[in-house]
């Protein structure tokens, strides 16, 4: 009779993982990108007065990729007990 092996939960791999820059470098250049109005050859240059050199496509996809998981990081987290017998009523 065979015994089932428990396989371990699989590990949480981090968002940036798969990226050869530094998640700092990728959240500046999605930051500044989103922040100001600016392009992508801009962000490029900003970072290149840096010693960064990054292509403004490579930016381009960080900003597809990244932008929905800093708005998710940037919202404030609420839980419905945090709020129970709080008054919306102004005082």
């Amino acid at each position: 009779m065979r015994t089932r092996r428990v396989r371990p939960d699989p590990v949480t791999r981090s968002a940036f993982a798969s990226f050869c820059f530094p998640p700092d470098v990728i959240v500046l250049a999605v930051r500044w990108y989103l922040r100001f109005s600016v392009s992508y050859r801009d962000v490029e240059e900003l970072l290149a007065g840096g010693g960064i050199e990054v292509d403004h496509v490579t930016i381009y996809r960080w900003v597809l990729r990244f932008t929905r998981l800093l708005a998710e990081a940037a919202r404030p987290s609420v839980t419905p007990s945090a709020t129970a017998g709080m008054s919306t009523r102004p005082t």
